[in-house]
């Protein structure tokens, strides 16, 4: 999970503040995993994620980015971020290398970078229905690949 959100809030700092967040969220809402619906690693990965991306679009993330004196921000980020692009999380870059280059990108913008998939369209400029097709595919995709990596 830690690395899930790592790479998503792209600091260690934040990604502290984050975990804790989400671990209090599992704690609170366990009662709501069903078995029947999926694993419950996947239930807290989604957790997780979801957790993460509504951290960044948060209200007070967005104003501490836009406070910070330029000399912090400038000199201080590479301090702050532990991201290694080249780093591979839990492995998870081979089972996406199996995917169609565009259907990489699809998930990079909606699990990693928060995008919805109305977003994406526009981002991309394909209309709304060849996005959410395309993401139900390599969704699909994604299913199978991890399957052989089990």
């Amino acid at each position: 999970m830690y690395g899930i959100i790592l790479r998503i809030v792209q600091s260690k700092e934040y990604t502290e503040e984050v975990i804790q967040d989400v671990f209090v969220k599992i704690w609170n809402s366990i009662h709501q995993y069903d078995a029947s619906k999926g694993r419950f690693y996947t239930w807290m990965i989604n957790i997780a994620r979801n957790t993460a991306i509504d951290y960044l679009k948060s209200k007070g993330f967005q104003n501490e980015l836009k406070n910070q004196p330029l000399p912090d921000f400038v000199y201080n980020t590479t301090e702050l971020s532990t991201v290694n692009n080249s780093s591979d999380y839990i492995g998870f870059n081979n089972v996406l290398e199996g995917l169609e280059i565009d259907k990489q990108e699809l998930i990079d913008l909606a699990y990693y970078q928060g995008f919805t998939q109305y977003e994406i369209s526009e981002k991309l400029k394909i209309p709304l229905g060849t996005v959410k097709t395309k993401m139900r595919n390599a969704l699909m995709k994604l299913k199978d690949l991890l399957k052989d990596y089990q």
